[in-house]
């Protein structure tokens, strides 16, 4: 069983019948074994504490149910946990006929916590379709994706009755007055309080959330790492990438504590511009001698100003420099071997635009909300927050650089929690490339 839903034995009053319904809906679909903790329906969710917890028995606890032919409920619903699955069969205890489930999608997701992590639409649906079908499947069910707040509740005549929280009562009532402009009832609001989680941590929130599930993912392997017979296994390569802004190099930092050999492939990229450096000759051939300062060195300034915003340009530049920078950075990979080293890390900004992957056993990503990043670059670099979100823009975006990780690292709360993510990265590695007992 993925959830039992339970009574809180010491409230006083009977239960109500949304209540009762769950109860007897647990007992008859999960077989839960004693060790499993409870979810509590609520403060209010049991009997007599000494009396019968079920209530009457002879009561027909479907008899005394609302009774609602469609009724809607709208969320993110990424990785359902206990809390949705209490909200969902609610849902399904109050419907007879339909149930509209709106999943959230599209810019509704921008300003979740983590939203890089979000599941997508399509396997959200898809679980929780399977889901609604296991706990009820006479209902007919419209899950359809949410670009705004309201969807088809404000449209939808049908409808009767609208699933809420407690965080989401006044959204409930947003959707009754859109309704009575459209000439449409106000629909029901029922309410499901949220259920607290006991093991949230500093950073997360006090309920059951996906929020907090999605954070607990940083440090952790989100995909298998590269298996590449050309790769030699030692040094384990590790290549950490990320925007501007997002603490990539914070991150480095840390794990150069912990014992990994760090790559610095912005050192390199300036070793490679030198006098003598193995790209400065082809640079100054394809761009001219414009570039040059008086004492004969490349003025990247003046460089940059000749390749920023003209793609042929950049392309031609980089095509000259990132091949350089990998090679010296296999140099550094050898050097390590060489010292014993049985991690690297390779910190790249431009990791996966240069194609470096192909070096590297695993992708680290680390990622920050754009408006943190631009507050960052603001105050580091002196820019405007035009430019800096320019910056951010000429990019690849945070969802593109998760999509192509093993692990993904976020420095938006305080340092000791960056730590503690980077710590459990780090301890999480070691057992990957301990060899496994034998029989």
């Amino acid at each position: 069983p993925r959830v039992l839903l339970a009574a809180a034995a010491e409230a006083p009053g009977p239960p109500e019948p949304v209540q009762l319904g769950l109860q007897r809906l647990a007992a008859a679909v999960y077989g839960c074994p004693p060790s499993l903790p409870a979810l509590l329906l609520g403060e209010d969710a049991a009997g007599d504490p000494g009396g019968d917890p079920q209530g009457d028995p002879e009561q027909d606890p479907d008899a005394a149910l609302p009774e609602f032919l469609d009724v809607a409920v709208g969320g993110t619903f990424d990785r359902l946990h206990g809390a949705h699955r209490l909200l969902l069969s609610a849902c399904c205890l109050l419907a007879r006929r339909r149930l509209l489930a709106g999943v959230a999608d599209g810019e509704l997701l921008r300003h979740k916590v983590l939203p890089e992590l979000i599941e997508p639409y399509e396997l959200r649906a898809a679980k929780l379709r399977e889901f609604l079908e296991d706990v009820k499947p006479s209902l007919c069910y419209d899950i359809v994706p949410l670009a705004d707040p309201f969807g088809p509740s404000v449209t939808d005549p049908d409808l009767q009755c609208l699933v809420v929280s407690e965080e989401t009562h006044r959204g409930g009532e947003a959707v009754n007055r859109k309704r009575l402009e459209n000439g449409l009832p106000e629909l029901a609001l029922y309410e499901i309080q949220l259920m607290k989680d006991p093991d949230h941590s500093q950073n997360e929130e006090e309920k059951i959330s996906s929020s907090s599930l999605r954070q607990r993912l940083l440090g952790t392997l989100l995909q298998p790492p590269r298996r590449d017979p050309a790769l030699p296994l030692r040094p384990y390569v590790i290549g950490l990438t990320g925007g501007t802004g997002s603490g990539k190099t914070s991150i480095a930092k840390l794990l150069g504590h912990l014992g990994a050999f760090v790559i610095d492939a912005d050192k390199l990229g300036h070793a490679v511009y030198v006098p003598g450096g193995p790209a400065y000759e082809p640079v100054v051939a394809a761009f001219g001698a414009e570039i040059l300062s008086k004492d004969g060195t490349i003025n990247r300034k003046v460089l940059g100003a000749k390749v920023f915003g003209n793609q042929e340009q950049l392309k031609k530049l980089t095509d000259i420099v990132w091949p350089e920078i990998a090679q010296m950075a296999k140099e550094r990979v050898r050097e390590a071997d060489a010292q014993g080293k049985a991690v690297c890390v390779l910190d790249a900004a431009v990791l996966l635009e240069a194609g470096w992957q192909d070096m590297v056993h695993e992708v680290w990503t680390a990622i920050i909300p754009e408006e943190e990043a631009v507050r960052r670059i603001v105050a580091r670099d002196g820019l405007t927050e035009e430019a800096a979100r320019r910056r951010l823009q000429s990019q690849m975006t945070n969802r593109e650089r998760v999509q192509q990780s093993q692990v993904v690292l976020c420095t938006l709360w305080e340092p000791h929690i960056t730590r503690q993510q980077v710590q459990k990265a780090w301890d999480l590695l070691q057992q990957r490339l301990s060899p496994e007992p034998g029989p």
